[in-house]
């Protein structure tokens, strides 16, 4: 699961309050410091309605527990090496009425909002692709981590959607409107070394095990400090953003719902599952 962990059966510690059993995620703890791992790897961890439900599940049971189960810190990643989170399932999305995105944008949004509100930081490991809904969930962390392989990307245009979980408010929060606006416009990948250049990811490394290494060093330096100070500094250094991105997110929730059933979403999610260019 994690390559530079080794540890005995007896020392892993998985949430006992955790009332069902995940079918996309895999959660465990060690030594106060939790590993989440999107579990799909034959559907390039794709994100559809059964794992954002799982994650939603986990987080509330997070928020819920986390001081008496003493979880200082998350590492979030992917399984297996070609993709942290492709995007969501265009399969399941193909097909959803205005009312099924509703509720699958906002599902999207409230996993992102959680994910912001809880109070220990979270680094994202991205291996591989983190396209639409990956980049969304990667930006929901404190920050992220990459390796060289690693590809971002907000490409919903490209569907005749845009992004829904929250992408058009982190993305221009993080690296600025001018560059997130041109990204999102034109669908482009954004590859490692870029991304760390305009600010998206902090660090990039060779390989998904020195980045996770990597992850735990950060922790180290953090389980040395306060947790409730740490806890602290991110509600505060959230509030500004919480103030004004909840408007937006309803902005985007509106519009993104509004091009489910059009034309351009029908065909641009046609070619896609087709793999063809798509007649725009």
């Amino acid at each position: 699961m994690f390559p530079q962990v080794e540890w005995e059966e007896s020392q892993v510690e998985v949430f006992m309050f955790i009332s069902s059993a995940f079918e996309t995620i895999k959660f465990e703890v060690k030594n106060d410091l939790g590993y989440l791992i999107i579990n799909r790897e034959e559907k390039l961890n794709a994100l559809n309605s059964t794992v954002l439900s799982e994650l939603k599940e986990l987080f509330e049971a997070l928020h819920n527990k986390i001081k008496e189960e003493k979880v200082r810190g998350l590492i979030l990643t992917g399984s297996g090496d070609k993709a942290f989170i492709a995007g969501a399932d265009i399969s399941e999305m193909k097909d959803m009425n205005k009312e099924q995105a509703r509720k699958f944008g906002e599902l999207g949004q409230q996993v992102t909002l959680m994910m912001e509100s809880l109070p220990i930081p979270i680094i994202a490991c991205v291996n591989g692709y983190a396209l639409g809904g990956g980049t969304e969930i990667a930006m929901a962390c404190d920050f992220i981590f990459a390796q060289e392989s690693a590809v971002f990307g907000q490409p919903e245009v490209k569907l005749g959607l845009i992004p829904g979980f929250g992408g058009t408010q982190r993305l221009a929060k993080l690296i600025g409107r001018g560059r997130a606006k041109e990204i999102i416009y034109t669908g482009r990948n954004v590859s490692a070394e870029e991304a760390k250049r305009i600010g998206l990811v902090i660090e990039v490394f060779k390989d998904k095990e020195e980045m996770l290494l990597g992850a735990k060093k950060t922790f180290s330096k953090i389980m040395k400090v306060g947790s409730n100070a740490v806890g602290n500094s991110k509600k505060v250094m959230n509030v500004a953003n919480d103030l004004t991105i909840k408007e937006g997110l309803n902005a985007e929730l509106s519009s993104f719902i509004d091009l489910f059933g059009s034309e351009e979403m029908r065909e641009g999610t046609t070619a896609f599952l087709e793999k063809r260019p798509p007649n725009f």
